[in-house]
């Protein structure tokens, strides 16, 4: 089965490689090689640097099992959990007013 290529614009792109960079620190800072990481977290080696580079074809899954093995997995749930747009929109809606 082929995975088909995910194309992120440039401008997020840089979003995916910061968080590859964050993750590489971290990995760093408890002093874990990759080798460690990819093992416990059930990837290949080759996978996790993909993640450390920001790669968009990388399951979401393989991202958030490195974030457990690093102890960072709750920062999973700080996504999307801020929802501001979407306030504002349904905060319209109930005001009845047209959204621009």
């Amino acid at each position: 089965m082929q995975t088909k290529k995910q194309v992120v614009l440039p401008r997020f792109q840089k979003i995916l490689e910061q968080l590859g960079e964050n993750i590489k620190l971290a990995r760093k800072r408890r002093k874990l090689t990759t080798i460690q990481v990819s093992e416990h977290a059930g990837i290949d080696r080759t996978t996790l640097y993909h993640i450390e580079k920001g790669n968009p074809s990388v399951s979401i899954g393989a991202y958030f099992n490195v974030l457990r093995v690093l102890n960072l997995h709750e920062d999973f749930l700080k996504l999307a959990a801020d929802d501001e747009l979407g306030r504002k929109l349904q905060d319209l809606k109930l005001l009845g007013k047209p959204s621009e």
